[in-house]
């Protein structure tokens, strides 16, 4: 079965062309069938009414002392069957002559048919009149058939036998053709019509991004179809409204919060004591940074950045060198110069979370580059205590910290790590995470190559 469902077709023409098909040849089939009893039925007509009218009539001429067969006679009568040993009998022809002469009165003892070529050169064709010698020709063969009477001696008579049943199963194979051609090329062309507006509404809604300005799709295909693509484009001009109202939601929220954190920062700096001005500054820029990285997760996918091919070697490095330069210990292997089509700014900001991640739990971080055909890998091993196996996962989940595993003291409201898994699967890749055999958590940054 499973073989069968992958070499059958896929698209919606395709299996709809399949469809009718097989429902055409069980159609045909069903129709063979029936044409063919039919015939058979007719053929048996054609032959034994004839054959039970003469043979009735020989007896009755027989029982009259009338019967005087010539050479051109119809029925002959036999002292001894003359097709004894018939490899070619036709049972059904047997049967049905039996049970008519058996109504008619007659009880023959045995009855024997065979099938026998008429050759061209057969003398009979010369004797016998030129509208039978054609229909003799025409059907090809004749069959000889053998009645024993009552008094052991046979009566025997040759009748028609049309050919085989070649021509018919040629003309109605034909016919298929035809029915098929007059059905499938039609349907194909109506389906080809469904499908080709699907196929591209698929397209574009793959493609659709928040804020693309692509045109809307050509309304196309039968009225359906046309309807479905015009409720698509409205629901994607509702989609972009959407969401540039809640952009500038976001962008009156993020003012009005940086506002009276800004005044706050202006007031601590009357604070006396320098230990709780300092506290304070610190929470100051803890909610700060907060606000940023949730305004970033929320506009994700509308950045006003486009993107560009960017030697990913030379960002990484730049990123490693902002954080060397405060001190932290950051080191980065040999980068091989790679080129990638990204967001430089986003992806610089997924990176830096990642590294900040690796300083505060584990201490330190070790940065190295792998360039492989399909993709890159960038890998950042730091030497904390890891995070349980269960909890991989979770840990890209807004707002969640693994306590558990982690130093109480660092801070963060959880969203590091979604926010540069967002901004990576957003560029094509993904994010995973690790625990080392050997100590110490590996996060790996796979991006493709495109």
């Amino acid at each position: 079965m499973n073989g069968l469902q992958r070499f059958a077709p896929r698209s919606l023409g395709g299996q709809i062309a399949l469809l009718i098909a097989a429902a055409l040849l069980i159609a045909q089939a069903i129709n063979f069938a029936i044409i063919f009893q039919g015939r058979r039925a007719v053929r048996l007509q054609v032959v034994v009414q004839p054959v039970v009218t003469r043979v009735i009539d020989a007896e009755e001429r027989i029982a009259g002392g009338r019967f005087r067969p010539g050479p051109r006679a119809r029925v002959r009568l036999e002292a001894a069957n003359p097709i004894a040993g018939s490899t070619s009998r036709e049972v059904a022809v047997e049967q049905a002559l039996r049970a008519e002469l058996t109504d008619a009165g007659f009880r023959p003892r045995s009855i024997v048919t065979q099938v026998q070529p008429i050759a061209a050169d057969d003398p009979r064709l010369t004797s016998l009149p030129p509208r039978q010698a054609r229909r003799l020709r025409r059907a090809g063969h004749e069959l000889v058939i053998a009645i024993e009477r009552p008094t052991g001696n046979w009566l025997v008579l040759r009748s028609f036998w049309p050919r085989g049943d070649g021509p018919l199963i040629a003309t109605l194979l034909i016919q298929t053709l035809i029915l098929y051609l007059a059905l499938l090329l039609p349907l194909l062309w109506a389906t080809r019509r469904i499908s080709g507006p699907l196929r591209s509404l698929a397209s574009a809604a793959r493609r659709f991004q928040p804020g693309d300005s692509e045109p809307p799709i050509e309304e196309r295909g039968p009225y359906d179809v046309r309807a479905l693509i015009a409720a698509f484009n409205q629901l994607r001009g509702r989609v972009g409204a959407m969401l540039e109202e809640k952009d500038r939601m976001l962008g009156a929220i993020g003012h009005d919060l940086r506002t009276p954190l800004a005044a706050l920062r202006v007031r601590i700096e009357s604070v006396e004591d320098e230990t709780d001005r300092a506290k304070m500054a610190e929470t100051i820029d803890e909610m700060s940074k907060t606000l940023d990285d949730i305004l970033s997760l929320a506009r994700l996918g509308r950045s006003s950045e486009p993107p560009v091919a960017t030697d990913l070697g030379a960002l990484v490095e730049a990123v490693v060198d902002d954080f060397q330069a405060l001190g932290a210990a950051v080191t980065l292997a040999e980068v091989p110069r790679v080129r990638l089509k990204l967001r430089p700014a986003l992806m610089r900001r997924a990176l830096r979370n990642l590294i900040d991640n690796a300083v505060k739990y584990g201490g330190r971080a070790e940065l190295s580059v792998v360039v492989r055909p399909a993709e890159v890998a960038i890998q950042i091993v730091d030497a904390g205590p890891g995070i349980p196996e269960d909890r991989l996962e979770h840990v890209f989940d807004p707002f969640v910290r693994i306590e558990g595993s982690r130093n109480r003291d660092t801070g963060g409201a959880g969203l590091g790590l979604a926010l540069a898994r967002a901004i990576v699967r957003e560029a094509g890749g993904d994010i995973g995470l690790e625990n080392r055999a050997e100590g110490g958590l590996e996060a790996t940054v796979l991006l493709p190559r495109r």
